[in-house]
């Protein structure tokens, strides 16, 4: 699909947390830390997912009248520690009754009969008054009273966790998260309660910065490297051709190599003569000029203008310019199937995937001969796990264009994730096959082998991995993304963190607007322990993002970092480093 990252395979469950954790490509780790992937796929085998919603303590039997005589003459040869705990037994019989106010009363004389010294008492006293409140809703109290149970026992998960839940009710998502990334790390990930609430209060502030962030920031053109891998994905795409002849000057290119002169005024044939020499900042303005005078090409000049528009971050731009094409009905029928494709990825960057699939129906309906329609819809079929109807698409691209090596290669991956995922070995090595297959034809496709080393990854055949990358880089020396994928393979093949960073590195410095370096080099980070750097990391991928989506997952990312901070700094916990 235009504009995304190839959809990469699930993987299992039989490696080392930290390694597992670092599988990095669609947005998976969305927890505190990325050790949740890895903690997430075992809860269910594990106990203390039950709510903690019971006091602590037991409740007295009920008491006959002369029972409560008897209990007030002892009563009177009791400590005051003893009284307290008396008190607190009396409450706990009233909360599992119901009688949440009776309860209260009996937690509060706990509370004031409990010698001073007396701290782990005192904090469950507290603890079990904001249970209670928590049953009448009273959410302000509960945090109070919670407060007062961590300030005496700062590792108390159950006020911790209890004083997240009211806080979350408050709207105080930033102090939730930090009392439940404690609790996480206190429970050693292992308690799924915890961990869910970590997780949607980090997709809840993730959405809302994001939305902000997204709103007010300036538009960046990518790389060179990232423009022409995007248009690579076209084969069917008018905007993205060379200049034919007629639209030069006969003259030849000066000795310098530059692009001979336009011939006429057309700010689109300008535009087009830019693209030529990756002069891709002056594009937007040669196209405007095009629309606003009318002229011959405006169709193609809004569709080129859209497409860079998306490609610089700035959908809100391009959406209006992609309607005007799609609603063009004497316009070139290439240019709208090209505009509903790009429209519809649109879209599924907007997590909308019913208008998404409604374009690219549209796209097959107008212009039934387009490859490119059945290739990004086939990636689009695989982002909603509907792999059948991808393969369909992708053999329907083939079809009308026998060439398509990047089809076929997504076809192979997409019938090993099938595979792979439904754990069927036989399927599995069917669809190495065909990877064997397509990079045997297509000795030239980047794309076929960078998706068989994923594949070769999961499979453990780390060294096959690693020669496959190393084609790539071969092909395509200046693909940054390609340099992060063989690094994360260095980490999780040999465990070796100096190469796999300096390889990351090194993809940052070939495209220093590589987002996904910049990702994974924070995530690593955050295994090392090194959270101000991972937290550096994650801010400049921040900065980079082309969707408003991404961005929403950089700062839950962001945010996970942030908070083990300041856990670190108030209760001196760390989870597990690497």
């Amino acid at each position: 699909m235009a504009a995304s990252k190839p959809v990469e395979p699930q993987s299992g469950t039989g490696l080392p947390r930290w390694q597992l954790a670092l599988l990095v490509g669609t947005p998976i780790v969305l927890g505190v830390g990325a050790v949740y992937l890895w903690n997430r796929s075992r809860t269910k085998e594990r106990k203390g997912t039950g709510e903690r919603k019971t006091p602590e303590g037991s409740a007295s039997p009920v008491q006959g009248q002369d029972g409560a005589a008897r209990a007030s003459r002892e009563q009177e040869n009791m400590s005051p520690l003893d009284r307290a705990q008396a008190a607190k037994n009396k409450g706990n019989k009233y909360f599992k009754a119901g009688k949440y106010e009776n309860a209260i009363q009996c937690y509060t004389e706990a509370i004031g009969l409990c010698p001073t010294e007396q701290k782990t008492d005192l904090s469950t006293f507290y603890q079990n008054r904001a249970a209670a409140y928590e049953q009448q809703m009273k959410w302000t109290e509960v945090v109070q009273d919670c407060s007062q149970a961590v300030e005496l026992n700062p590792r108390y998960v159950k006020a911790l966790f209890r004083r997240a839940k009211a806080l979350e009710k408050l709207d105080n998502k930033k102090e939730c998260l930090e009392d439940v990334t404690a609790v996480c790390i206190l429970e050693a990930f292992q308690n799924q309660q915890s961990m869910l609430l970590a997780d949607k209060v980090l997709k809840q502030l993730g959405k809302e910065k994001a939305k902000e962030k997204y709103k007010n920031r300036e538009p960046m053109m990518p790389s060179p490297q990232f423009i022409k891998s995007y248009f690579s994905s076209f084969t069917d795409d008018i905007i993205s051709q060379p200049l034919q002849k007629g639209e030069k000057k006969d003259e030849d290119k000066d000795k310098e190599g530059e692009a001979a002169e336009v011939t006429g005024s057309s700010g689109y044939l300008k535009a087009k003569q830019y693209m030529e020499e990756e002069n891709y900042d002056k594009i937007i303005s040669e196209c405007t000029k095009e629309i606003e005078s009318g002229g011959r090409y405006t169709a193609e000049a809004l569709l080129l203008r859209a497409t860079f528009y998306l490609l610089i971050g700035n959908a809100t731009a391009a959406q209006p310019d992609l309607d005007r094409v799609i609603n063009m009905q004497d316009a070139n029928v290439k240019l709208r199937g090209n505009a509903l494709i790009k429209r519809g990825s649109m879209y599924m960057q907007q997590q909308q995937p019913l208008l998404s699939t409604q374009d690219f129906n549209m796209a097959a309906e107008i212009d039934t001969r387009n490859p490119d329609v059945y290739h990004h819809r086939g990636q689009l079929k695989i982002l909603l796990d509907q792999v059948d109807e991808a393969v369909g698409d992708f053999d329907e691209c083939i079809l009308l264009r026998p060439d398509s090596a990047l089809a076929q290669a997504q076809k192979c991956f997409a019938l090993y994730r099938q595979a792979y995922t439904g754990n069927n070995p036989s399927q599995v090595q069917t669809a190495m096959d065909g990877f064997e297959d397509v990079i045997r034809r297509f000795p030239k496709c980047a794309e076929g082998y960078a998706l068989y080393a994923q594949a070769l990854t999961d499979q453990q055949q780390f060294g096959k991995a690693d020669e496959m990358y190393d084609k790539c880089i071969e092909l395509e020396p200046d693909n940054a993304t390609t340099y992060v994928h063989k690094g994360l393979l260095q980490l999780q093949w040999k465990q070796d963190l100096d190469l796999g960073l300096e390889l990351i590195s090194k993809a940052i410095e070939i495209d220093n607007k590589c987002d996904f370096a910049y990702e994974t080099m924070g995530t690593i980070e955050v295994q090392r322990g090194n959270l101000d750097k991972a937290i550096e990391m994650f801010n400049k991928a921040i900065n980079l993002a082309k969707s408003e989506m991404e961005m929403a997952h950089l700062y839950s990312l962001c945010d996970a970092a942030y908070a083990q901070t300041e856990v670190a700094r108030k209760y001196g916990l760390k989870p597990p480093t690497l």
